[in-house]
């Protein structure tokens, strides 16, 4: 709803390429069609898709932003969909949950470039960052993305979660002149366009004096999914479901599922009201939207929202060889018209979008 997704424009035709420690087919990626075009793993050659089917410690990171950008909801009725539903995928795994490397995301980068054309990617998400700041001028990293951008790919990049630091670096390839960095906003959750804060993104200058991010998009309270087949998805099924029963239903609910959660089964003998309260507070402390979505934070996921605009964008305008450009100009005369002024095709293609997220991890921007 606050993304205000268009059922006119959704990706179709346009193929995006993610960067991130892993991936996992989640259904509102391959429900009731597989829109995954191809996966790979720049550190396992022999890496295939049926590896998505199967939940790991690495797989729940680039499932969320690559749902954020292209899920089409199907866990949720439509409700949580993105605005490229229609989009096609294409997964590079550059790392895992406890380390990307620098030169990891390189050769993703590499790789996205020399298969450019076999998957018609137009496209390029990374919501992961390098081990250190660097000149673009003789850094491998920043010229792979460059180069991706000289091929015509639009190469969106976090700009990172640092900008309460005293330094608040922009790392590569956020840094990268030709890439469009994305930092966040704070919508506070709501429909209304006041009140508004920033998220805290990194920003520049960078180390070359450039000033980054470019554009802003949501990084906080975005809907994103929970990794299926994990405990965490167990506990929040279970939440959802105390959320909806009665009090009088609530005691043989958690006595019927042990195991999930050690303090609702401490708390079981506890007189309804005081368990209705514990729900709530674990609904509310661990982000827990739905039995299958939560809310999550980080640029790593106002990253995929701008993908997601820029694929609206090329379905809506074929030759799409100005779309980084079109985002600036629509980025500037946003920034001096209130919404209401706003035709319907601009409400489609360039409206504030709409995250908090506890699941730990590797250090996703």
């Amino acid at each position: 709803m606050r993304l205000l997704a268009s059922d006119e424009w959704t990706g179709r035709g346009v193929t995006v390429a993610f960067l991130d420690s892993g991936f996992y087919a989640h259904p509102d990626l391959v429900e009731p069609r597989d829109r995954i075009l191809r996966y790979v793993d720049v550190n396992d050659p022999k890496a295939r898709k049926p590896s998505l089917r199967e939940p790991g410690e690495s797989s729940w990171h680039g499932m969320m932003t690559s749902v954020v950008a292209a899920g089409n909801g199907w866990l949720s009725d439509g409700l949580y969909r993105g605005l490229a539903s229609e989009a096609r995928l294409v997964l590079v795994k550059v790392g895992t949950a406890r380390r990307i490397k620098h030169d990891d995301i390189r050769r993703g980068l590499e790789w996205v470039l020399a298969n450019q054309s076999r998957y018609a990617i137009r496209i390029v998400n990374v919501s992961c960052g390098g081990d250190y700041e660097a000149s673009y001028l003789d850094d491998p990293l920043s010229q792979a993305a460059d180069a991706c951008t000289r091929a015509g790919m639009l190469v969106c990049c976090a700009a990172g979660n640092l900008g309460g630091q005293p330094r608040h670096p922009v790392i590569p390839p956020a840094s990268a002149p030709s890439v469009l960095t994305v930092g966040g906003l704070d919508d506070k959750n709501r429909l209304s366009f006041t009140g508004y804060d920033i998220y805290h993104s990194s920003y520049g200058p960078t180390i070359d004096g450039l000033q980054k991010p470019e554009v802003i998009a949501p990084g906080i309270w975005v809907a994103a999914p929970i990794l299926p087949g994990t405990p965490t998805a167990d506990q929040a099924g279970l939440l959802a479901r105390l959320s909806e029963v009665p009090d009088a239903e609530l005691r043989g609910l958690i006595a019927a599922h042990p195991g999930i959660d050690a303090a609702l089964d401490a708390a079981a003998a506890l007189e309804p009201p005081l368990l209705r309260q514990l729900v709530m507070m674990k609904l509310r402390d661990n982000n827990v939207i739905s039995g299958a979505y939560k809310h999550v934070d980080g640029t790593s996921f106002a990253a995929p929202i701008v993908c997601g605009i820029a694929a609206q964008m090329l379905e809506a305008n074929h030759n799409g060889r100005r779309t980084k450009r079109d985002l600036f100009a629509r980025r500037e005369r946003g920034a001096r018209r209130s919404a209401p002024q706003l035709d319907e095709t601009e409400k489609n293609v360039w409206a504030p979008c709409g995250a908090h997220d506890t699941t730990g991890g590797e250090s996703p921007l």
